[in-house]
This record gives C-alpha cells, sequence and structure tokens, in this order.
C-alpha cells in the first residue's frame, strides 16, 4: 500500500499517516460561512482538501473515506445582510429572509466548487441543523466545570484545559499579550470564548437553557464532527488563518467534553492567498470572487491547476501570467489525450502526491508523461489531481476542433480554417503583405500561426478569443 506523509501542525512535523481504521478514513473541513460569494481565497481549501479526498480514496478505496465539510449558516453576517433586504422592501420574515440568503449562497458555492472540480464531500452539515447537539454540548460543559454561564451568555474556561496553545505554539498570557481578544465584564477572563450567547428581536435564536439564543462559531464545529465523525477521527483541515483561535478553541472544547476521545489525529493546514503578489483587498482592487474568474471565461481547469502549482504549505499567488501557462499547459494535455482510455496514474505521480500533497512534483511528472506521450497514464494521473475530467474539459472543445483533432463544430472552427486556406494562396501568389496581414488578424485573435511547405496551422494560445475570430467573417 501507498505511504502517505503528512505535515501535521499539532506535533509540527511531516508524518506517516496512520488512519485509526483503514476502512473508514475520516476528515473534517472547515466550510464557508455563506453570506456571500466564495472569494478566492475560499477557493483555496477546497483544491487542497479535494486533492488530499482523492488521494485518500485512491489508496483506501472510495467506499472507505468519510469526508465532512460544513456550511455555518448562522452569522451576524448573515443575520445583516438580511435585515438589509428585509429593510429594503423585501417580502417575508427575518428568518425567512435568513433561509433565502444561505440557501442562495450555498446553491452558488456548490456551482462554483463544481466548475473547480471538486468533489462533493460524503456529508456537508448544516450549523442551524444540529443545534440540539450543541446546547447537549455547551451543558457538559457546564456540569464538568470548563464552562459557566452569565447574563444569557455561555463562555468556555480556558484555563481549565491545561493544553490550550499547543496548535499554535503560545502560552495563553502569550495570547492575551499579543491577540485581540473580546472583552466583556462578564468574563472570568480575557481568553474564555463563547459558547453560546443571547439573541435580540431581530436575529435568529432558539430555545435554551439560558434563555432564546444562538451558538458561538467555535463550537459548531466540535458537534457536527462528533455527530458525524465521532469522539475521535483522522483528519482535520483548514486555512491557516483558522488555527488561531477557532481550531484552538475547538479542540479545548472536544477534548474536555469528551476526555476518552482524541478528537483529530492529524492537522492540516493551507497557507493563504495573494493576488499579483499583494494581499488580496478590495481598497487594492484585487479581490475576485471564483465566480468573477468564471465570467471573464477563465476556465474552472484551469484556476484549479494554478491552485496546484504551489504547495499548499506555502503562500500562493494568483497572477494572469501563471493563468495563461496552465492554460495553454491543459490544452496540450487535452491534445495529447483526446481518444485514450485512462490507464494507471504513475507510480512516481502517486508518490509525489502522497508526500504531503506535492502537487508542483505531481504535476512535473505530468509534463513528463505528456513529453512521452504516454496519454492513457497521463490521463489517469491528472484525473487523480482533478484535471483533464470530461466533465470539466468543455472549454477546450474549441481548440481541439481549430486543430482538426475532433470534427468541427463551432464558427470557431470554420473561420479558421478559411482564413489559413486564404493565408497559404496568399503565400502561393507571393502575395506576402496579404499573407502577413491574415497572419496578424489570427495573431490578434490569439492564434499562434505556424507556416511550414505543407501549409499554415492556426493554434489557440492561451489568450484565444473566439469572438475576435467570428469578427473576421
Amino acid at each position: 500500500m501507498v505511504t502517505i506523509r503528512l505535515t501535521n501542525s499539532k506535533t509540527r512535523r511531516k508524518e506517516e499517516f496512520v488512519p485509526i481504521r483503514k476502512d473508514d478514513v475520516r476528515m473534517y473541513v472547515c466550510g464557508p460561512t455563506v453570506y456571500d460569494r466564495a472569494h478566492l481565497g475560499n477557493a483555496r481549501p477546497v483544491v487542497v482538501f479535494d486533492t488530499l479526498y482523492r488521494l485518500l480514496r485512491h489508496v483506501y478505496g472510495e467506499g472507505h473515506v468519510t469526508y465532512v465539510r460544513n456550511f455555518t449558516d448562522v452569522d451576524d453576517k448573515i443575520n445583516a445582510e438580511a435585515l438589509r433586504r428585509q429593510k429594503a422592501g423585501a417580502p417575508g420574515t427575518l428568518e425567512e429572509l435568513i433561509h433565502q440568503r444561505t440557501e442562495e449562497t450555498i446553491a452558488w458555492y456548490h456551482a462554483d466548487m463544481d466548475a473547480l472540480g471538486a468533489l462533493r464531500p460524503n456529508h456537508e452539515p448544516r450549523a442551524t441543523e444540529f443545534i440540539g447537539q450543541m446546547i447537549a454540548m455547551t451543558e457538559g460543559l457546564i456540569a464538568s466545570g470548563h464552562a459557566y454561564a452569565v447574563e444569557g451568555h455561555v463562555l468556555f474556561r480556558v484555563r481549565s484545559y491545561k493544553d490550550y496553545g499547543k496548535l499554535s505554539g503560545r502560552s495563553v498570557d502569550d495570547m492575551i499579550a499579543g491577540a485581540r481578544v473580546e472583552v466583556a465584564p462578564f468574563k472570568e477572563d480575557p481568553m474564555d470564548f463563547v459558547l453560546w450567547k443571547p439573541s435580540s428581536g431581530e436575529e435568529p435564536g432558539w430555545a435554551s437553557p439560558w434563555g432564546k439564543g444562538r451558538p458561538g462559531w467555535h463550537i459548531e464545529c466540535s458537534a457536527m464532527a462528533h455527530e458525524l465523525l465521532g469522539e475521535s477521527f483522522d483528519i482535520h483541515g483548514g486555512g491557516l488563518d483558522l488555527q488561531f483561535p477557532h481550531h484552538e478553541n475547538e479542540i479545548a472544547q472536544s477534548a474536555c467534553a469528551h476526555p476518552h476521545g482524541d478528537f483529530a489525529h492529524y492537522w492540516l493546514h493551507n497557507e493563504m492567498l495573494q493576488v499579483e503578489g499583494k494581499k488580496m483587498s478590495k481598497s487594492l482592487g484585487n479581490f475576485f470572487t471564483v465566480r468573477d474568474l468564471l465570467d471573464q471565461g477563465i476556465p474552472g481547469e484551469v484556476i484549479r491547476f494554478v491552485f496546484l502549482m504551489t504547495h499548499y504549505r506555502s503562500p500562493m499567488d494568483w497572477t494572469a501570467e501563471k493563468a495563461r501557462q496552465a492554460k495553454t499547459t491543459l490544452q496540450h494535455w487535452w491534445k495529447v489525450t483526446h481518444g485514450s482510455q485512462a490507464g494507471r496514474p504513475s507510480d512516481t505521480f502517486v508518490a509525489a502526491i502522497a508526500d504531503d500533497l506535492n502537487t508542483s512534483a505531481a504535476l512535473s511528472e505530468l509534463y513528463r508523461l505528456a513529453d512521452n506521450e504516454d496519454a492513457a497514464t497521463l490521463l489517469a494521473s491528472a484525473r487523480l489531481l482533478g484535471l483533464l475530467e470530461p466533465e470539466h474539459g468543455k472549454w477546450a472543445e474549441n481548440y481541439l476542433e481549430i486543430l482538426g483533432i475532433v470534427e468541427g463544430r463551432s464558427d470557431a472552427f470554420k473561420i479558421a480554417r478559411e482564413w489559413t486556406a486564404r493565408l497559404d494562396q496568399s503565400r502561393k501568389a507571393k502575395n506576402f503583405a496579404e499573407a502577413d496581414r491574415i497572419r496578424a488578424m489570427l495573431q490578434n485573435a490569439g492564434m499562434k500561426v505556424s507556416s511550414s511547405p505543407e501549409g499554415t496551422l492556426a493554434e489557440p494560445t492561451a489568450d484565444f478569443d473566439p469572438a475576435k475570430l467570428e469578427a473576421l467573417q
């Protein structure tokens, strides 16, 4: 069996992955708060942990891996958007408007992540479906002395858990000195965090022993992970920005609520994303949602490829040039594999992925397979990375049509053939000025034009624009 090695944030070491049960590998990943479109940074952990999910299914079998990724559908930002809509005259109660917003946003999220070739997890729990489990866990923490109720709030006693801070590598006192903590007069300690909080009349709430209220963010994931994966499971993942306080708090409350369990054995965190070398920010004009890029005509497969170019534990820089390189590469791989059946993934490729998800090394092996025109192995290996999947390759059809590899059905195919024939006629008639004019027109449409004694080939590049080509009619 393939040996998987993963960098465990908990131990700060790369370790051999040994599941609790080989016939039931379990992974929990923190999902989105569904108040708006997923931005590019939100998509990175989706691709990272989808890659791990695919690897685990390959090694242990598709039916032996359980992947849970939640939706946080109770949150102040969701409430604020619903309230804004209500004040703008939208019909329905506040609860109905909140439900409409979360349903809408979850549908967007699914569509956008599907476009990136991400497999749906086995379970996608919504926080609002597990309020009862959150209340029960909170009651247990109060009974064991790890939490206390005051003024309609329930807070976790951070100092009651001796290992608090081990994941992030800081002591509680250091955290108090350097962290932004919510100041409240009813807290016993500045670091104590909310498990339950009261809801006002304009906020959604549920009946509880402490009055109408709603859960704190951290208790949500602990309750859902416990309900779906048990007291001990294999992997917990998320972005590095969640390591503290979210994951630190998850560990503390889960360990105290279920002292006989181990919670997650391996913790994985992906680094953050930049755009053109700068932190993504609306004020800098470099803030993109996944849908923005898809609407600009950048295929989801290309976006996924760019993510895979950088190791998950390294900061990733999205650039337009990387997107062009990715598109050119994928076009070539679609050409190499057209008409082929998938074989089995390359051992070198699998070894690279199994070595702490070394996707850059895995891509290097795909380049080698493409250079050797080993189509069957290339196809199987690429699909293990979520690339060259038939349902996500529609964007490459024009490219293959223009090359004459598949039957031309689009106007772009016919136009390209017509103009390359005219270019050849001009060359044969020694009308080089006309030939150069046609060449420039095709190049302006994003085509690479190559002429030889056998004729002219116009091949789409990453900058190919079918609209410009069709305008040449």
